[in-house]
């Protein structure tokens, strides 16, 4: 699968000229994988956990948040993959 199919959920999920999210970006060259975990307020609040792979950031939703204690296991939903410019974006989504 390549690229573009992984982000066709992502992209048939938003109205991207409405929300400012990104759309899809390259790496730049020498950079090392992206490994994000970030705040999301959407239905409720929560984390989103995303590592760099096959140029997109696969993409969990973590509902309580990480853990400090590698002891303490929490619930990671897969949610579809995201472009790698979501790296940095911050904003609020309509």
């Amino acid at each position: 699968m390549g690229k573009n199919d992984a982000l066709r959920a992502y992209r048939s999920k938003r109205d991207l000229g409405r929300s400012g999210e990104p759309s899809g970006g390259r790496r730049l060259p020498g950079r090392r994988p992206a490994f994000v975990v970030q705040k999301h307020s959407a239905r409720s609040l929560h984390d989103d956990f995303r590592l760099e792979a096959d140029g997109v950031l696969k993409s969990w939703s973590v509902p309580k948040g990480p853990s400090a204690d590698p002891a303490v296991k929490r619930l990671a939903v897969p949610t579809e993959d995201h472009p790698l410019d979501c790296e940095n974006f911050e904003g609020v989504i309509p």
